[in-house]
């Protein structure tokens, strides 16, 4: 069973979302910001990374004061270490995999 979401942006308050059944052989795909910190249990993680300035640039004017977050989200967790898979996407329309 899950929850589809946990909150709405539209309204700035919890979504009250019904739990869902996922059916045999099903995926849920948990997708946020800032997940890897938690190490929460799942099968397969991917970090979609930005660099700071390209993260700068496509973060809204109003959302600016999040950077910092961002920035030590980096520094402390560093999900480009944490994540089983990782990609580059500076440039949305050629992501590209981080090797290790």
């Amino acid at each position: 069973m899950i929850v589809a979401s946990l909150w709405d942006s539209a309204t700035d308050r919890a979504s009250r979302a019904p739990f869902t059944r996922v059916p045999a052989g099903g995926v849920c795909v948990l997708s946020g910001s800032l997940l890897l910190g938690g190490r929460l249990p799942v099968d397969l993680t991917v970090h979609l990374w930005l660099s700071s300035a390209a993260l700068a640039r496509r973060t809204d004017p109003d959302r600016r004061w999040t950077l910092p977050a961002f920035e030590r989200y980096e520094r402390e967790v560093g999900p480009l270490g944490v994540a089983d898979l990782a990609a580059t996407v500076d440039d949305e329309d050629h992501p590209a995999l981080i090797e290790s």
